[in-house]
């Protein structure tokens, strides 16, 4: 796919995001249901799995299914002056339910606020201790007059399951390339559903492709679901994982970032930095300890996946971040569109990826290969540089990546000259084992 056809990917990604966008997801229940719904309708090769509530995932266990149908809050006068169907962050998340009236005196310890960001209403969520709350703007509370209040939240826990969902395209190898997102965050646009839209966009285009990797593409909630999902399959993951991402953050237009692997010089951190330095060179460069998302459950001690982040601005460093603020405008076609490329340029490198091997002895012919000038002037410009390059470095103990790091060349640039030096036997490019 050419470059110059990205914008229209951009669009169709950020239509996907309108269409997400209105929908109360959490770890468990229906939210999260319809959003794996929807991505199959994109992807139909998406197939949704259920683990009970109550399930033991190492040292957690799932939590009961929560789903909520209405809450509002009722000043003295019958007015609803907050209410969950105008803006489902308005509830903190897995709420209990509460039908009563109270005092504001009382009210203010189940309100949370942002006083420096007075206009924004902030994402909380208590997943595993039973409580109720809501959430609003700074700017609303301080009207808030003495007096009663009802508060209402019709909201119910049973003992159901968590979803996800999975894709698994085959290669030609059983080495796979994992990539992971989340869809559990209620109406947030970058943090949350950027994600899920890129990620089903890049399963799009890996299905026209014949790859040499098998792709595993998990949609899961967040830290629970994949403390779930590596529960189900380390072994197996740990056996056959080379390369992955966790894909979040991927929608704003602000900057790309990276995060990398505990690690550090994985196979994914080493692709994400050489395509980021030719896509982006001023990139924002993360350490280990600035993680946040599901690579703390991929890279723990014992798990040890290859796992690295490309973003665009990471999770907490943009003021929107967990909050209202974080809506239909923040994220833009530009913007998912150079989160897909990043991304995709990323695959593209891993799959090209070899390690090459010189055919001959000594420096090869090239002029009579019709390879190389044949013609010695001062100064005559050397088109093929990157070949002799390449042929230089061609020992059989350095991959394509390592070599194009080392002379500053996109690594898809310098697979043209590894294949053209292959046809003439000049060549052997070797599958990384």
């Amino acid at each position: 796919m050419k470059r110059n056809n990205l914008k229209s990917i951009g669009s169709e990604m950020y239509s996907f995001i309108v269409d997400l966008f209105p929908i109360c997801r959490s770890i468990t229940g229906d939210g999260a249901r319809k959003t794996l719904c929807y991505l199959k309708d994109i992807v139909n090769d998406l197939n949704i799995y259920e683990i009970p509530c109550g399930t033991k995932v190492f040292d957690w266990t799932i939590p009961e299914e929560w789903n909520i149908n209405e809450a509002w809050i009722q000043d003295s006068s019958g007015n609803i002056i907050i209410d969950f169907k105008k803006n489902n962050l308005h509830v903190v998340g897995y709420s209990e339910p509460v039908n009563k009236t109270i005092k504001l005196s009382e009210l203010r310890d189940y309100l949370y606020t942002l006083p420096d960001q007075p206009d924004a209403i902030p994402y909380v969520t208590s997943y595993y201790k039973k409580r109720w709350g809501f959430c609003l703007s700074y700017s609303q509370f301080k009207t808030l007059a003495d007096g009663n209040y009802k508060v209402f939240i019709d909201s119910n826990f049973s003992n159901g399951v968590l979803n996800y969902g999975e894709i698994i395209i085959k290669g030609k190898s059983d080495k796979e390339i994992l990539l992971s997102t989340y869809i559990c965050h209620p109406s947030m646009a970058n943090n949350e559903l950027s994600g899920p839209v890129v990620t089903i966009a890049l399963a799009k285009w890996l299905k026209t492709r014949n790859n040499l990797f098998t792709y595993r593409i998990i949609f899961i909630p967040e830290t629970i679901g994949s403390l779930t999902y590596l529960s189900k399959h380390l072994n197996h993951l740990k056996s056959h994982v080379i390369a992955g991402f966790n894909i979040t953050c991927v929608g704003d237009n602000r900057e790309y970032s990276y995060l990398p692997s505990r690690n550090g010089s994985t196979l994914s951190d080493r692709i994400a930095l050489h395509v980021l330095n030719h896509i982006a060179p001023k990139f924002k460069k993360y350490t280990w300890l600035d993680r946040g998302s599901d690579e703390r459950q991929y890279c723990a001690p014992g798990v040890d996946l290859p796992i690295a982040s490309i973003m665009r601005t990471k999770y907490g460093e943009y003021p929107e971040y967990h909050t209202s603020l974080d809506d239909l405008s923040l994220v833009n076609p530009e913007g998912l569109e150079g989160a897909y490329h990043a991304l995709k340029t990323s695959i593209e490198g891993l799959e090209k990826n070899c390690i090459p091997i010189v055919t001959v002895q000594g420096e090869p012919n090239l002029g009579s290969r019709n390879l190389y000038e044949n013609i010695s002037v001062k100064n005559i410009r050397n088109s093929k540089k990157s070949i002799l390059n390449l042929l230089t470095y061609a020992d059989g103990k350095e991959d394509l990546l390592s070599i194009a790091d080392k002379i500053n060349i996109p690594i898809a640039d310098l697979y043209e000259d590894a294949k053209l030096l292959e046809s003439h036997n000049l060549l052997f490019l070797n599958e990384i084992k």
